[in-house]
Formats: structure tokens, C-alpha cells, sequence
């Protein structure tokens, strides 16, 4: 909810007009090196020629690409003109919305729409849209967006209307106070309920991807069985944290990967993965964000909504009953 998912308020993402620390996990690294694995999201050639050109500022300033970092100072970008132009650009495009009031929006994101502007998405993103649905949004930061999903995870996602419910949603974020459950659909049989209580960072070799990793930050999913079909398994997930890619990599590292996810696949034996049929057919990561429950910034009442399972995980489902 990569899972900000900002995603939650802790996952970095490098785009125009926003401002991060380097992380301590980051001091004693070359420049490029902690941007690096600050933005996976881009690639380090891209990285390298924004610091060339001096369009990712360090501590407000050009910086070599070899200066050591140590924690603390801000990274910042400032994208050319054609970039930032487009990024901030009201598109007109069909959004599911499925509550809106003064303060807020809730969203039934499609799979395959991204969540905000970035690398190769400068356009087309559900930030545009909200630029086209309400204009106001434009004097809020990331549009009033405070949470993520994967461009190719499907569900609800909440938006602030207000500086003020932005604050408070962020608040209620970062207390995991915000109710979020996710339907699941994972190769093999999973044979009882558990949680998974493993800590998630950058992968050490494949800076692109995350991974289970002794030095990571800390991570908890629970996962009760909702149906179990002969070579899959249908779960109902919920955190308590919110990393990048967390429900991803959480049923990976148990041997359990989600159908259809390009990165986090099924490895050998994993649920006859390879084996030709519906789960092989299924082009993207069987995940959607399907509850979502929070206190609502203004009258304090406490708001819960359900998203119906998308057409294409409902005929995966389908098929596999049949």
C-alpha cells in the first residue's frame, strides 16, 4: 500500500519538486552508488547523466558523482523543462472512484496504470488524472497521494484533498493504523494460516529488486487461506508494515511467489510454475488491493471500502475451478 508506496512515507522515489535525506545505510558511499540504491526505479545510466548535468542536486547544489555521502544530506532534482512539463500535466482519464467528500478520494486502481509520474511515465499516470478530476490538487504535494501500488497491482488507493487530510492520513500511515487487506493468488498449496516476520531490503546484487536480507528494515505480513485450488492457493494478506514490494517478496522467501509476478517468479518445483495452463497464461502479479480502512481526517469516524476482484483475476479463478 510496492509496496510507498510516497509508499508509506518511507519509500523513495525521485521525482521533480521533492526533497529526501540520504539514509544512514548509505554513509561511506559514493554519490552515485547511494543513488543508486536510493532510486532502483531508474536506471543508473539515467542517474549518472541527471548528475552530469547537474539535475540531481546534493545538499541544493551539483555534485560530483564520486563525492562520499554520509547520511543526512538532501537529494534533490531538477528535471529539464519538457520533463517536469508533462509530469505535471492534467490528462483527462476514466477514474474508478469509489468515495470522494472535501476531504478525500478513494480509488480502485486498474493494474497497468502508474501511480505517479516517474522514469518513462512521465505521462498517462493516475497523478495526471487527479490533475484533470480536481484541480485544486495541483497546490498539494504528489497531488494529495500518499500511498502506493505496483503499476501492475490492482485496487484502492486513498487521496488527500487537503493539506491537512494529507497530514493526517500520512499520521494514520505511519501509526499502521490504516487498515489494508489484499487478495493474493500464489503458486503451490499453502496449507495454513501464518505471518511472515522478515526484514526487506535492496537486493545486493540486482539493485532493482528487494529482497529478504539480514540488514533490511523490518517487515511483517500475515496471510490467512481463503481457497486452495491444485496448483495454487488464494490468500487474504495484510500488514503491518509497508515496504517496497513487501507482500511480493514475503511469499517469495517462503516458497510461494504470486502467479504471474515478472520479477519475484516461482523458482524450480515452486507450483509447477512453467507448467503450460491459466497460472503460466496470467501476464502480471495476481494482487489486489481489495479493503481498505481508516479514520476519516475530518469527522473522525472510522471508513471502510471493498474493491470487487478484478475481471482478470476472476476468470483466473474460474478456470482454476473448473
Amino acid at each position: 500500500m510496492a509496496g510507498t508506496e510516497i509508499r508509506e512515507t518511507q519509500n523513495y522515489s525521485l521525482v521533480e519538486g521533492e526533497e529526501r535525506d540520504v539514509p544512514a545505510d548509505c554513509a561511506g558511499l559514493r554519490f552515485d552508488q547511494a543513488l543508486a540504491r536510493m532510486f532502483p526505479e531508474h536506471s543508473r545510466s539515467r542517474l549518472a547523466a541527471w548528475v552530469k548535468q547537474g539535475q540531481v542536486k546534493l545538499d541544493h547544489a551539483a555534485a560530483d558523482a564520486k563525492r562520499k555521502v554520509w547520511g543526512g544530506e538532501r537529494v534533490s532534482l531538477d528535471l529539464p523543462p519538457e520533463a517536469r512539463d508533462t509530469a505535471g500535466q492534467a490528462e483527462a482519464m476514466a477514474l474508478a472512484i469509489v468515495h470522494e467528500d472535501a476531504a478525500l478520494l478513494v480509488l480502485n486502481k486498474p493494474a497497468g496504470l502508474v501511480v505517479h509520474p516517474g522514469s518513462g511515465n512521465w505521462q498517462g499516470t493516475m497523478l495526471n488524472g487527479l490533475l484533470h478530476h480536481h484541480p485544486p490538487l495541483a497546490g498539494i504535494p504528489r497531488a494529495g497521494i500518499v500511498h502506493r501500488l505496483d503499476k501492475d497491482t490492482s485496487g484502492l488507493l486513498v487521496v488527500a484533498k487537503t493539506l491537512e487530510a494529507q497530514t493526517e492520513l500520512v499520521r494514520q500511515l505511519q501509526a499502521r493504523t490504516v487498515a489494508r487487506q489484499y487478495l493474493a493468488l500464489v503458486h503451490g498449496q499453502v496449507m495454513r494460516d501464518g505471518s511472515i516476520d522478515a526484514p526487506i531490503g535492496r537486493h545486493p546484487t540486482q539493485r532493482t529488486r528487494m529482497a529478504v536480507t539480514e540488514h533490511g528494515r523490518a517487515a511483517r505480513t500475515h496471510y490467512r487461506v481463503l481457497e486452495r485450488h491444485a496448483r495454487a492457493t488464494l490468500l487474504e494478506c495484510s500488514l503491518d508494515t509497508g515496504r517496497t514490494h513487501q507482500i511480493r517478496v514475503h511469499l517469495q522467501s517462503i516458497g510461494h511467489p504470486l502467479v504471474g509476478d515478472p520479477v519475484y517468479r516461482a523458482g524450480r518445483g515452486a507450483g509447477n510454475a512453467n507448467t503450460p495452463g491459466p497460472l503460466a497464461n496470467f501476464r502480471r502479479q495476481a494482487l489486489h488491493a481489495y479493503r481498505l480502512g481508516l479514520v476519516h481526517p475530518l469527522n473522525g469516524a472510522f471508513m471502510q471500502w471493498e474493491a470487487p476482484v478484478p475481471e482478470d483475476m476472476r476468470a483466473l479463478l474460474l478456470a482454476l475451478e473448473s
